[in-house]
């Protein structure tokens, strides 16, 4: 019998807060960064890396076995989450995004990265 994604995949790593969150940071961020232009595209790299990789070190860390793997994971979604900030922060003063933009993505990045430390605290 074939399972469809949805079914097979329901759990995991998609059932925790941090990593919804973090996946809805990062459609956020590339609906962003899609409208810069050519000169700043070594931004939309690094920015498009660092909200990636915030989810995936979350799903990754989220099948480790022991609590210390987990928490090596989850502290790297962490400090990926304080790049993007860093990288907010670049391009609001470049004048790339609006104020609410900015105001947006640091509300949203606060949380993300409260919601993995709340993570790490667990099990």
């Amino acid at each position: 019998m074939i399972m469809t994604m949805d079914r097979q995949y329901s759990g995991g790593f998609r059932k925790l807060i941090a990593w919804q969150e973090a996946m809805k940071l990062a459609i956020k961020v590339y609906a962003i960064i899609g409208k810069f232009q050519r000169p700043h595209w070594h931004i939309v790299d690094q920015m498009g890396r660092a909200t990636s990789s915030v989810t995936a070190n979350i799903a990754e860390g989220s099948a480790m076995p022991t609590k210390a793997h987990r928490n090596t994971f989850y502290a790297h979604a962490r400090g990926s989450a304080v790049e993007l900030d860093n990288f907010s922060e670049l391009c609001f003063r470049l004048k790339l995004i609006t104020q609410m933009e900015y105001n947006d993505l640091l509300d949203h990045i606060a949380r993300v990265t409260y919601l993995i430390t709340r993570l790490m605290q667990s099990r």
